[in-house]
């Protein structure tokens, strides 16, 4: 089956990117608004509509057919996929938020988020190779040479060049200090990479002609733990000084086999002797690079949106076609009309409504910040983008897997079978709450990170610019948002108190999550239950808006009261 209905999408990505009181700001205090006014962003997100429903997802449904696979050495994507990386790359759709100094566009990355949304229902596979380019532009422009950069950037702009993240190992996955990888400073000031990475996705492939690793190594006298890492940049090869390319040391090892994702080969790889740039300061590798994966984390975000939308879409075209039960004389109604289906569908599509409003509330804010000159603004809006990111990346994830259950649900058998697209949306989204931080690291950066060593700087952001504006909202609608703020604020009370005793307060790290959660969609909830406006489109999310609402005070009172349980629970598990 055909994955239709992305016009419809990008007209209502445009309704929402409306109502962020940021759209209004960014275009107040930006040198070129007419570039981002309505219009012109209509006409983009069309034309992104067109290319995510009639280029990427009929390479996507091949490509996850076919798969990757590993030949005299390197990776080989599916046939369908090159086609559509040079109509990509040609369009300008991996360049739309790289800086015009290097041949990219130069739009807010607000643009590039709502495009994304589009292409990463369409084919995420793909979104991981020009996510990474993104990303990796963002860091060689704060901590490498304009030598670097402008060689670099500028051929991940004509998609000819490609980046990569190496981070984990063996032994060191989310425990990043326990890296292994060596560098070795060589006489003429480049470095030797010795060592193995893995779940390096799009390590190698036969899209580009050269691939740059940003990777974590360890060099020699270098301190234990994290703060002994630096980054360098590993171009899989190097000028053979007759216009071509040599070997750089860098080796696919293998392939995974995965559930989902087949597009996209996720590498294990060997860096044997292999020529390196050190990007910024020794030693200060693993702040610099998060850089890159605070960027990585919204794209993930947006993702997650992007799947639970068409999901939650395909499921509802389903349920008002296919009929079952009614009376049995007469003919069967559609399943629409039945309230378990509204149920879940109202859930589902409440759900991905609040998300996008979410995700567009973070990625203006990130653009309006550089903008901002009053100290105490540019402050608070930092740190409620800090406070922001792990709920985001942690949450969106998870709807990704969870509205793409429901949708299958919905479907029956039918959802289950590869003539619909749900099963392997379920399958590639798996992933995501996975990689880039898993679920419970989130949870546990925002309980460390952003509440303990941060002195709540994020919490008290996110509540003063939430409560400024559901104070303007209607008292009755926003009771509930606001009751969500208090019991944020009761658990982030009993959070401190415990801080001394950790382990007390991580048994509810997760739960915390959630219930942040729970506040900033409430905050969203209640800003699309007030838009203005009779079109189907505004209507929709005034009524989804209205319905996440509903029983919101009820869900948040349920993870505050997991926060309270504390540690106790857990010296169960002695016994298991």
């Amino acid at each position: 089956m055909n994955d239709t209905g992305y016009i419809k999408q990008a007209e209502i990505i445009l309704r929402h990117i409306e109502a962020v009181p940021a759209y209004a700001r960014l275009r107040e205090l930006h040198a070129d608004p007419e570039m981002f006014e309505r219009e012109a962003l209509g006409m983009i997100l069309e034309s992104a509509a067109r290319f995510a429903e009639e280029v990427l997802y009929p390479a996507n449904r091949q490509g996850d057919a076919l798969g990757c696979r590993l030949e005299n050495g390197r990776v080989v994507t599916p046939a369908p996929y090159k086609a559509a990386w040079q109509q990509l790359v040609g369009q300008g759709w991996n360049a739309i938020d790289q800086p015009v100094e290097f041949g990219g566009q130069g739009l807010p990355s607000f643009v590039n988020v709502a495009c994304r949304e589009l292409f990463d229902r369409a084919c995420m596979a793909i979104g991981m190779v020009t996510g990474p380019q993104r990303a990796a532009a963002l860091v060689l422009l704060e901590y490498a040479s304009a030598e670097t950069c402008t060689q670099w950037i500028s051929k991940f702009v004509e998609g000819t060049w490609s980046a990569s993240i190496g981070i984990s190992e063996p032994d060191a996955g989310s425990d990043v200090g326990r890296i292994r990888t060596r560098a070795t400073p060589l006489e003429d000031g480049a470095w030797r990479i010795d060592g193995e990475k893995m779940w390096t996705s799009f390590g190698d492939n036969d899209l580009v002609e050269r691939i740059g690793c940003l990777l974590l190594a360890r060099t020699p006298d270098a301190p234990a733990g994290s703060a002994g890492l630096s980054l360098f940049l590993v171009p899989n090869s190097l000028p053979d000084g007759h216009g071509g390319w040599q070997p750089n040391g860098v080796f696919v090892r293998r392939i995974e086999e995965k559930l989902g994702l087949h597009g996209s080969p996720t590498c294990v790889m060997g860096f044997e002797g292999a020529r390196a740039e050190l990007l910024g300061t020794l030693n200060r590798g693993l702040p610099q690079l998060f850089v890159m994966i605070q960027n990585m984390r919204t794209l993930v975000a947006i993702e997650g949106v992007g799947i639970a939308f068409g999901a939650s879409q395909v499921a509802h075209a389903y349920a008002l076609e296919r009929r079952q039960g009614g009376n049995p004389q007469q003919p069967a109604v559609v399943i629409a009309e039945h309230a378990e289906i509204q149920r879940l569908l109202l859930n589902m599509h409440s759900r991905v409504e609040v998300l996008r409003a979410l995700v567009l509330e973070l990625a203006l804010n990130l653009d309006v910040l550089p903008y901002l000159s009053d100290e105490h603004e540019r402050a608070q809006t930092h740190e409620l983008t800090q406070w922001l990111l792990p709920i985001l990346k942690a949450t969106c994830s998870e709807a990704a897997f969870e509205v793409s259950s429901e949708a299958m649900q919905v479907l029956g058998g039918a959802g289950y079978t590869n003539e619909w697209p749900i099963e392997q949306w379920l399958r590639d989204a798996r992933m995501m709450s996975i990689a880039e931080g898993a679920t419970g690291i989130q949870a546990l950066d925002l309980l460390h990170r952003r509440l303990w060593r941060g002195k709540s700087a994020g919490l008290l952001s996110f509540l003063a610019v939430s409560r400024r504006e559901l104070a303007q909202a209607d008292a009755v609608l926003a009771a509930p948002a606001l009751a969500l703020l208090a019991q944020l604020e009761s658990a982030a009370a009993q959070l401190h108190d415990w801080q001394h005793t950790p382990r007390e307060a991580e048994a509810g790290a997760t739960a915390f999550l959630q219930l942040a959660t729970l506040a900033a969609t409430g905050w969203m909830a209640v800003r699309l239950a007030s838009l203005a406006g009779d079109d189907p489109h505004t209507l929709r999310l005034i009524a989804l808006g209205r319905y996440w609402l509903v029983d919101l005070e009820v869900r948040g009172q349920r993870q505050l009261g997991e926060v309270n349980l504390g540690a106790a629970r857990l010296s169960l598990f002695a016994s298991l």
